[in-house]
């Protein structure tokens, strides 16, 4: 089993968008996550789009006062500054200013968020980040609906340098089939650098990730499952770069590749 768990994708922040509501369910929350293994959280509150009021002082501050009340109830949790960005205009401004955060508040990773319904090209925002030395990290892609239409568009954005982010609850089901089966070749490709929990409360979307680092050993194996879950997020968690392209699954990938074509035909009929 794992050593321990870094989560690069979590509202943990109380009362700041629509994760937790205030401090006693970012204690659950906390304390959920430290039972299930983890060991480091980047809490990400949103940013841009309707929470353009998030900004990167605040979440700061926020951060400090939360890291004192986890010390103060006993919960060995070490918490950094994030966030969870909306692509929109005015963002790599915003990051270079310092009101949009990247991921430990490093300058080195940003969290990016596209719009839930549909997919907005990416070359040309990944290409200016890499300009002033910051590396994309697509939230969820397996969740968004114009990539579950054209998953091919995948393979070519991560050879192109993105990094990939699938959120843990997807591989086990919890966003359904068609995100689950996305998710599932996606790690089966090599596709995936980060699992994150992406949780929002003690009760709902929890910040757990245990059940997918054993699916990610399961689909890719378990030096997919080391990286995705733990050595990759603690390098991002720590300012340090981590490897992008595609990873080397375990050699089970010939034994599925009928399922896959099924799966692209689908989309692509839908």
């Amino acid at each position: 089993m794992p050593a321990g768990f870094s989560d690069i994708h979590c509202h943990l922040l109380p009362g700041i968008d629509d994760g937790a509501r205030d401090l006693t369910a970012s204690l659950a929350m906390a304390r959920m996550a430290v039972a299930d293994g983890t060991q480091t959280i980047i809490v990400t509150p949103h940013q841009l789009g309707n929470f353009a009021h998030n900004r990167g002082d605040d979440i700061r501050a926020r951060t400090a006062a939360l890291q004192s009340d986890l010390d103060a109830a006993g919960i060995p949790l070490t918490i950094l500054p994030g966030g969870d960005v909306r692509i929109e205009e005015g963002m790599v401004a915003g990051l270079l200013a310092g009101d949009v955060m990247t991921l430990g508040d490093h300058g080195r990773h940003v969290l990016l968020e596209l719009p839930h319904e549909t997919y907005l090209p990416l070359e040309g925002l990944l290409a200016e980040l890499k300009r002033h030395g910051i590396v994309g990290i697509l939230s969820h892609p397996e969740r968004n609906r114009g990539l579950l239409h054209a998953p091919e568009l995948l393979p070519e954005l991560v050879d192109g340098g993105c990094l990939m982010q699938v959120t843990a609850g997807s591989l086990v089901g919890t966003f359904g089939p068609d995100s689950q089966q996305l998710g599932e070749w996606m790690v089966r490709q090599g596709l995936v650098h980060f699992i994150a929990s992406d949780g929002h409360g003690p009760r709902n979307r929890r910040p757990l990730i245990r059940r997918a680092f054993e699916r990610v050993a399961e689909w890719g194996g378990s030096a997919m499952a080391q990286a995705t879950c733990c050595d990759f997020p603690a390098r991002v968690a720590a300012g340090a770069d981590v490897p992008g392209g595609r990873l080397a699954p375990a050699p089970t990938e010939s034994a599925h590749s009928g399922g896959w074509r099924r799966f692209f035909g689908l989309q692509r009929a839908a």
